[in-house]
């Protein structure tokens, strides 16, 4: 199998690409190749891609989290597997899950609400020319007669 082994100090991870028995744990120290090493704080990221293919071909199998980092390097290609979750942050995220849902939801509502609220309905095209038409013919003489006066004023 091929997996990581954990090395570095506390806070400060690192890992190994290790070759390793299945049976065997990787805190054991013994293994039969190094094939790379990766630290996640500075994304330093080494391996030897021939090694790895190698050994896949002879039928070492690779851990999930191995597999989906090689994956997004580029140097194995396939599809991600599943990470594996403990069923207790499996129910904590499920429920969160289901809470951001719902909270989400009421937050469409409201803005829904919202915006039938302040939104007026707007007069179609129709509906003015409508009115201007239905204008008294007293307001149109008076406006009329009101914009000469104007512009006699004004000469």
């Amino acid at each position: 199998m091929i997996r990581f082994q954990r090395i570095g100090r506390k806070n400060d991870p690192a890992f190994r690409m290790l070759v390793l028995e299945k049976t065997s744990s990787p805190k054991a120290g013994t293994y039969v190749e190094q094939v790379g090493t990766y630290n996640p704080k500075t994304k330093e990221f080494s391996a030897n891609a021939e090694s790895i293919k190698g050994w896949i071909t002879k039928g070492a199998q690779l851990s999930p989290s191995l597999q989906n980092l090689l994956i997004n390097k580029g140097v194995i290609e396939g599809k991600k597997s599943a990470a594996v979750v403990k069923e207790k942050n499996l129910i904590k995220n499920v429920a969160k899950k289901a809470e951001e849902e719902a909270a989400a939801k009421a937050a469409a509502e409201a803005a829904a609400v919202a915006a039938a609220a302040e939104v007026p309905a707007e007069p179609t095209e129709a509906e003015v020319t409508a009115e201007a038409v239905e204008a008294p013919i007293e307001e149109v003489v008076a406006e009329t007669a009101a914009e000469e006066v104007k512009e006699e004023a004004a000469a």
